[in-house]
């Protein structure tokens, strides 16, 4: 009964037609001349600017706040010249005792299984640049990522840096950035010693270029926003609560007033700012003389093959006038382990972070300063 009720519905279907092999090649629609400088196709046009959606802000504070130091990616697309951030999404944070190869295929893995659930609820899924919070910038990891998301991410990719010290004053303090043609340069030939920073004009200012940044909010957050910051009228039950008290109802207002900006907060940022000077300088020291070190290996090892080499060629001249056939010139590389010149990355970048620090410091010094002042003067 089943099979002739099966046989009854397949029989009473139309016909399917039969499959027809087109050799009819698919037509492409050209882009409209008036679309065509803001459609960027082959990424032609460079990026000048950044804007971040709001949600994305709200994102990268709290993930400061939860940790001192992280590292998630960014979401979005270019758009006539500017790098719109529409989402992003924290990378699992590590040991630094981990296996630096295990650390980037976990976090790689996760980072694919993100974009593999966005795109099932029809997310942004492009990955533009990644963020991180810290307060120590120029970081040996950060120029490490940023130069291996050049050469796979379009325009090269951005880096947002957040700073969650500033942002726990109430400041929200958000920088992006670039690496800049001249390091991918030397980036590429892999050397970073004292001729190729000359050659390419190589300084702690110059490995990065900053780009502008504008914070895009959404109408109705805006508007609850206005909302929350304007004073509404007092409600029924405080009428009569102040009508008992004989006074008269204030309005009342959903945000109340933010006194952070009149808090000094003199010691703990300067303290933290002048740890940071002192860590780098110590730093910067250290590097120096791990640099000194392997320069005056090198310069024994020079000096060696040197003295080798001309006490061979005097020996041949002897040998030559007694009419003796000159020794073979052996391979000096060979004889002498010459250790390459030690690179100056790491160096230029612990300057950077002492600029950084010592710029911050001078920064939150001089508001404090003028605070200060101002609360002393007479009213």
């Amino acid at each position: 009964m089943a099979a002739t009720l099966a046989a009854t519905i397949a029989a009473s279907l139309p016909a399917q037609p039969a499959a027809t092999t087109s050799s009819v090649k698919p037509t492409y629609e050209a882009i409209p001349a008036s679309m065509s400088k803001i459609i960027d196709v082959m990424a032609e046009i460079p990026v000048t600017s950044v804007q971040i959606d709001a949600m994305v802000v709200s994102k990268i504070i709290k993930h400061g706040r939860e940790a001192s130091f992280g590292t998630g990616s960014l979401l979005g697309l270019d758009f006539d010249g500017t790098m719109e951030i529409s989402n992003c999404f924290p990378l699992p944070a590590f040991p630094e005792e981990e296996d630096k190869a295990a650390k980037s295929a976990a976090q790689a893995n996760y980072q694919k299984r993100m974009i593999g659930y966005l795109r099932e609820v029809q997310g942004d899924e492009y990955i533009v640049g990644f963020y991180q919070t810290t307060s120590v910038p120029l970081r040996q990891s950060l120029v490490e990522l940023q130069a291996f998301d050049h050469e796979r991410l379009r325009h090269g990719g951005i880096v947002i840096i957040h700073d969650p010290l500033q942002a726990a004053r109430g400041i929200a303090s958000f920088k992006a950035y670039r690496l800049t043609p001249q390091f991918m340069a030397a980036h590429k030939q892999k050397k970073f010693n004292a001729q190729s920073l000359i050659e390419h004009r190589i300084t702690f200012s110059s490995i990065f270029e900053e780009l502008p940044i504008r914070i895009h909010t959404s109408a109705l957050a805006s508007a609850f926003l206005q909302m929350c910051a304007e004073p509404s009228p007092p409600t029924t039950l405080q009428t009569y609560a102040a009508k008992s008290a004989m006074t008269i109802p204030t309005p009342y207002i959903s945000l109340p007033p933010d006194f952070s900006h009149l808090d000094l907060g003199m010691p703990s940022t300067m303290t933290r700012s002048i740890e940071h000077v002192i860590e780098g300088l110590d730093n910067y020291r250290t590097e120096e003389n791990n640099v000194a070190y392997l320069s005056r290996q090198i310069a024994r090892e020079k000096a060696k093959a040197d003295t080798y080499v001309s006490s061979r060629k005097e020996e041949n001249t002897r040998r030559i006038a007694q009419g003796l056939p000159p020794l073979p010139e052996d391979d000096v590389s060979r004889m002498f382990k010459i250790p390459p010149e030690p690179s100056r990355l790491e160096s230029m970048l612990l300057l950077g972070q002492v600029d950084a620090s010592a710029k911050h410091l001078e920064e939150s010094t001089s508001t404090g300063l003028v605070r200060i002042f101002a609360g002393q003067a007479p009213v």
